[in-house]
């Protein structure tokens, strides 16, 4: 009986029993690994972004743009930010458009997650663009049919 059961669940889900849990100490290094083997597209869905996150993030997205590989931001407008982080935000966004990374803003944006490939996809409490000292959880699945599943569920090709 608990073998069919275990059949079962595993059947509809065999995706997630490939993925790995990560917090705030082991993401970024997974995630650079990853970022280093993208060839053709990253999106990253992030409320926030500050100076200090998109310095470390920076030489890794500008050598990815070197090699063609598109780059979509997905983050709250910083009008939306109180004041204390508002500036900053503004100058990492013009950073990111100046390297030729698309920004799209979206009105009340909290979801955190990246898309590698549309293979790989990163989803969680971790905001990747301005993590800092908080504690956190991400999770990495490598499945093209759950990442294709996020791609349509935010609608990311359609404000494109």
């Amino acid at each position: 009986m608990l073998m069919q059961l275990f059949r079962r669940s595993t059947d509809r889900s065999p995706d997630l029993l490939g993925s790995k849990l990560y917090d705030e100490k082991t993401f970024y290094p997974a995630f650079l690994k990853d970022l280093n083997n993208c060839g053709s597209e990253l999106i990253i869905d992030c409320p926030f972004i500050t100076k200090r996150r998109m310095q470390c993030l920076l030489p890794t997205l500008q050598m990815l743009k070197e090699r063609k590989v598109r780059i979509i931001i997905n983050t709250k407008d910083p009008i939306e930010l109180d004041e204390e982080r508002r500036d900053g935000a503004y100058r990492s966004v013009a950073s990111l458009q100046h390297k030729g990374i698309q920004v799209i803003y979206t009105h009340g944006h909290h979801r955190k997650l990246a898309i590698i490939d549309r293979s790989i996809l990163y989803e969680g409490s971790l905001n990747i663009l301005s993590q800092n000292r908080s504690t956190e959880i991400m999770r990495r699945t490598e499945s093209v049919r759950l990442a294709w599943e996020m791609v349509r569920f935010i609608e990311i090709d359609t404000v494109l």
